[in-house]
């Protein structure tokens, strides 16, 4: 099995990940004009392929100075407990430096914390409006 990692968006089939997403149960209802924003305003992506099939996914947000928010992190289930996880958020951080990067995870502490990350006493949320409904034309 070969791995390829890319930051390239070019190509991408969105509406085809967002169903590979779905069917891995990590849909969070964007569209797929939706996504395809998502990943293209953030600071940086990192795309992994096997062959043509994208296997895993991760983007950063970021200020370019200071503070810098991973997300979207997804290895599709067969392809899990590979590394492929780790290289995107090292790839991820390495765009990063001299950044605090921040995350939130409800169900892979270990895994993040194995990538050098650490617990956090508060995460706090807001939605403002309804979530996904926005005036975006991107």
């Amino acid at each position: 099995m070969t791995i390829d990692y890319s930051a390239s968006l070019e190509g991408i089939d969105w509406a085809a990940l967002i169903a590979s997403l779905a069917a891995d149960r990590f849909d969070n209802g964007r569209t797929a004009r939706q996504m395809e924003s998502s990943f293209r305003n953030s600071y940086r992506c990192v795309i992994a392929r096997d062959g043509t099939t994208i296997v895993g996914t991760g983007r950063a947000l970021s200020d370019g100075v200071c503070n810098a928010y991973i997300v979207d992190v997804w290895t599709q289930s067969a392809y899990r407990r590979r590394g492929i996880g780790r290289r995107v958020v090292d790839m991820l951080c390495q765009a990063l430096p001299g950044q605090h990067v921040y995350l939130f995870t409800d169900d892979r502490r270990d895994f993040y914390a194995a990538c050098g990350f650490v617990p956090r006493a508060v995460g706090m949320q807001r939605v403002v409006g309804e979530w996904l409904k926005n005036d975006s034309k991107r």
